[in-house]
């Protein structure tokens, strides 16, 4: 354990927590997309944006039904209540109907019963994205890192879920932690015994909602995962420096892995990276965002 005067120290020179990197992702996404006059790829942030794109590029995105509305209703209330009409993104509506994806095997294998669909958090950067003028390749895009987001029993989604780092070159599962005590709000949380200030570091190996054994588990075709999100930013995004994407390995053997959404402004929950290679192409964007700063500076423009 470090004493509070290294600490101190770190948090003020070197912060190196997930969530400083989370804040320098979002800084660097805010800046270029500023003085890049937001280019066309942080459309996708848009959930049906995104859906629609990458069904017309090839990309294998989460399926969605296209009948124009759906009538949802109770099935004991009366008198015009219990009933819900949702007009579909298909026509015109703010709604993406979809059914329900069921999680695969392999990820059934290391979950609880009633568990939320559980997917993988994959991060990837584009050096396409400091110039944009100049033509992307694929191989300017590269997969940073990959979490295994293994939900909690009786969750709703898995953003209540323990976080599994996952070894992105062999696909080995690594330890597991969690970030949701950050998320914990209240005056009483500062009470002792409330809120721990920090959770285990990966020290987690099975769910706690069963004793699953997770850690040394091999994720089934970890390369083809890393390459389908590698090239599905160079299709959609390859203007956008980096995405976060929800991967699933689904129940369907139609479209056993497709994609949810993208996060633009992205966070590694605590997933490991090659800090080099990410922080030389943060140097190599930086360089370029001030450059073009001063111009703009120079130039006298104004950004609204």
């Amino acid at each position: 354990k470090s004493s509070i005067s290294e600490e101190y120290a770190i948090r003020l020179l070197a912060p190196d927590d997930w969530f400083s990197y989370w804040r320098l992702n979002c800084r660097v996404a805010g800046l270029h997309a500023l003085l890049n006059g937001v280019p066309a790829g942080y459309e996708m942030e848009n959930k049906w944006t995104f859906l629609e794109e990458g069904k017309k590029r090839g990309v294998p995105v989460s399926p969605y039904l296209e009948t124009p509305a759906v009538v949802v209703k109770h099935r004991n209330e009366e008198g015009g209540l219990g009933i819900h009409f949702y007009r579909n993104a298909t026509d015109g509506g703010d709604w993406i109907i979809q059914e329900r994806i069921l999680n695969g095997e392999w990820v059934n294998r290391h979950l609880p019963d009633n568990a939320p669909l559980s997917t993988f958090r994959v991060i990837t950067q584009s050096r396409g994205a400091i110039d944009v003028s100049k033509e992307c390749k694929v191989e300017d895009v590269t997969a940073l890192s990959c979490v295994f987001r293994a939900g909690r029993k009786g969750a709703a989604t898995d953003h209540d879920s323990i976080l599994f780092d996952v070894d992105v070159k062999s696909g080995e599962v690594l330890g597991g932690t969690t970030n949701a005590h950050w998320y914990r709000t209240g005056l009483h949380e500062v009470l002792p015994g409330r809120c721990p200030w920090r959770s285990d570091d990966h020290a987690v190996t099975h769910h706690p909602d069963g004793n699953i054994p997770v850690s040394g588990s091999v994720v089934p075709d970890i390369r083809g995962m890393l390459s389908l999100v590698e090239t599905s930013h160079h299709r959609l995004c390859p203007d956008v420096p980096l995405v976060g994407w929800d991967v699933v390995l689904s129940a369907d053997e139609k479209l056993p892995v497709c994609l949810l959404e993208v996060n633009l402004s992205c966070n590694f929950f605590r997933g490991s990276f090659d800090r080099k290679v990410y922080l030389d192409f943060l140097e190599d964007m930086v360089t370029d965002l001030q450059a073009k700063r001063l111009v703009a500076d120079r130039e006298g423009k104004k950004f609204r």
